[in-house]
């Protein structure tokens, strides 16, 4: 059975290769990304974890932070090329749990793609799908991060309707999301109602 958005999610997995294998050693296992104190392999680790949820999340209960360390840390003792190879077959064939949430795995891979690249200082034109998921997974993750979603309104300046009540924030939706969820280097792209 095919679920919505699964081609989009295989899509952006494998422009995320794409943007892995473009990277030097160097960048790959010590590059910077907005994931504090993680490189793009770790960036990667973690994505390709999520899919393995009930093996790999559930054992640390709510201690998300310690399973999404280990996924890293998993990541970290493969070689490149079969960390790699791992990816592909990953970004071909998403398991069950991550197509029955497809609206936030696909979320939270786009948010960390942008990641990879704006930690590298590297741009991209973020897919219409992405830019809607990176939006989404910003309202939700905002509730229990930061709040920001709760105190201002958020006003994409591409196409999807205003969201809150408070200050309006203008910007695009991969900006506002990323905003959202933390990502503060992006304030300098969002315009602020005084």
């Amino acid at each position: 059975m095919r679920f919505a958005l699964e081609d989009e999610l295989r899509a952006e997995r494998f422009r995320l290769i794409e943007t892995l294998e473009g990277l030097s050693d160097d960048d790959f296992d010590a590059g910077a990304t907005l994931c504090t104190e993680w490189a793009p392999r770790d960036v990667l680790g973690h994505v390709i974890g999520i899919d393995y949820l009930l093996g790999s999340y559930v054992p640390y209960g709510t201690r998300i932070n310690a399973a999404n360390r280990a996924q890293a840390d998993r990541a970290r003792m493969l070689p490149r090329g079969r960390l790699m190879e791992w990816a592909r077959h990953w970004a071909a064939n998403p398991s069950l749990t991550s197509r029955l949430a497809l609206p936030v795995i696909l979320g939270d891979l786009g948010v960390h793609h942008q990641d990879v690249l704006r930690g590298l200082g590297l741009r991209r034109d973020v897919p219409d799908a992405v830019a809607t998921a990176i939006f989404r997974e910003g309202l939700q993750l905002s509730l229990w991060l930061n709040r920001r979603v709760l105190s201002h309104r958020l006003v994409p300046t591409d196409g999807h309707r205003p969201v809150g009540r408070g200050p309006e924030v203008r910007g695009t939706r991969e900006a506002l999301g990323m905003w959202l969820t933390g990502r503060d280097s992006v304030a300098g792209e969002l315009e602020f109602a005084s």
